[in-house]
């Protein structure tokens, strides 16, 4: 990118850009441009992840990489600063392509691409486009020639078809949470907007989970892949206290109500194991007075990404939402986590936990279970080596178990004093 590089200098008009700070220098020493530290560094990102560390220098080679790291993980970044670096600036014309399986996916991809953007001078140009959303306002913005463009496969296919998106400049191709991208309901519509790209066009495939018949699907547009699974990231960020509380099934709403009433969260997650519980679980904490919102993959697009968009904003501190349906999301300032459902599997609670206390920021995940449901409770416990108390909601107030023992034994002794003073009175009187 040394073209792209002395573009870049020339329009910020610094030479400040070099930062000298030993832990930045990590991301330097990756082959990342000092202009895109800087960046990097006014967002508060200082040091690499280590999916980071292991891909960006493979993908700024031009190889292709196949990518697996857990939720959270930083590989957004992982792929975007690369690619980023490699646009030609003197080429006004399409130069990345970013397939995404959700909508809120593409936006958050496309919001974080305009934040680096700004910090670089606005120099890199993009566009988010995607399905059920006026296609002329998309074409419009098209017409400007955005050098990265990230979005539904459906649309993006549609809109090579229609020649306003060329895919012979293509140099680069994302496929983000590439499980979802090259699944049955996918995979047609993905490999036809790779035939339209050249062949030594660089293809990158990342995702929490890369299963075997992943990477199979993806053999025929492959080539040579360097295979990265950064899984030994099984531990929880040990800014997060982790609680649960026992009741029965029937009980775990009114549980759930009398919490968020008491805890009163910023911004929670509340996670649910059925797709079809998302929307009735909603409409009985909005009953409750409470702002509530819902994620899920049967909604209606415009539906969830203004869902998403109020959840984001803080008009509503309350989102629901399935496993699947959360796969992906990246918002800031998320305080709780609520699982009114305990997933099954120990890496699941992982990724939904791992939605709070970001960034070195607390943050509290709490866990209703049924009696019959305890084991799931040690099972997380053992697997990812954390300590889950159990808590109780008691008079309006969160406590330890053992120390709601005691306070019920102080409340008893305390009752127990009355009714001795009582009875003391009572027998004067009678004597008298």
């Amino acid at each position: 990118m040394s073209q792209t590089i002395s573009v870049i200098m020339r329009v910020s008009k610094k030479g400040e850009g070099v930062t000298t700070m030993e832990t930045a220098q990590s991301f330097v020493q990756l082959g990342v441009h000092s202009l895109l530290v800087d960046a990097l560094q006014k967002e508060k990102i200082i040091e690499p992840t280590k999916i980071q560390q292991e891909a960006i220098p493979l993908i700024l080679n031009n190889q292709d990489v196949v990518g697996q790291a857990e939720t959270g993980s930083g590989k957004t970044l992982a792929y975007l600063l690369p690619i980023i670096q490699k646009i030609d600036l003197l080429k006004k014309e399409n130069q990345a392509l970013i397939l995404t399986p959700t909508h809120e996916l593409a936006l958050q991809v496309q919001r974080q691409i305009q934040s680096l953007a700004e910090h670089l001078g606005g120099t890199i140009t993009s566009a988010a486009v995607i399905g059920n959303v006026n296609i002329t306002r998309q074409i419009e913005k098209l017409k400007e020639k955005p050098q990265i463009i990230v979005g539904s496969a459906g649309r993006i296919l549609e809109l090579i078809q229609k020649k306003k998106i060329s895919s012979q400049t293509i140099k680069t191709i994302v496929l983000d949470e590439a499980d979802r991208l090259l699944d049955e309901k996918n995979l047609q519509t993905v490999k036809a907007v790779l035939k339209t790209t050249l062949k030594d066009r660089q293809v990158l495939l990342f995702s929490a989970t890369v299963p075997p018949e992943t990477v199979k699907q993806a053999a025929d547009f492959l080539k040579d892949p360097a295979i990265l699974r950064v899984t030994e990231k099984a531990t929880v960020t040990p800014t997060i206290a982790h609680q649960y509380f026992l009741c029965e099934q029937r009980d775990k709403l009114e549980l759930l109500r009398k919490l968020i009433r008491h805890l009163e969260p910023t911004r929670a997650l509340i996670f649910i194991n059925k797709s079809e519980e998302i929307e009735k679980t909603v409409e009985r904490l909005k009953y409750h007075g409470l702002e509530a919102e819902a994620i899920s993959g049967s909604a209606d697009k415009d539906k969830r990404r203004q869902a998403m968009e109020n959840f984001r904003n803080g008009k509503t501190n309350l989102l629901v939402a399935s496993d699947l349906a959360a796969r992906g999301l990246d918002i800031k300032n998320i305080t709780h986590i609520f699982n009114l459902d305990l997933p099954e599997d120990p890496h699941l609670y992982l990724h939904r936990v791992g939605r709070t206390g970001r960034a070195g920021q607390s943050g509290v995940a709490i866990s209703l279970a049924t009696e019959n449901e305890k084991h799931f409770i040690t099972k997380i416990e053992n697997t990812l080596k954390i300590s889950i108390p159990l808590h109780n909601l008691t008079h309006g107030k969160v406590f330890l178990s053992k120390q709601k023992e005691q306070v019920e034994h102080n409340e008893h002794k305390e009752r127990k004093g009355h009714k001795g003073y009582n009875d003391l009175r009572h027998s004067k009187k009678t004597k008298a």
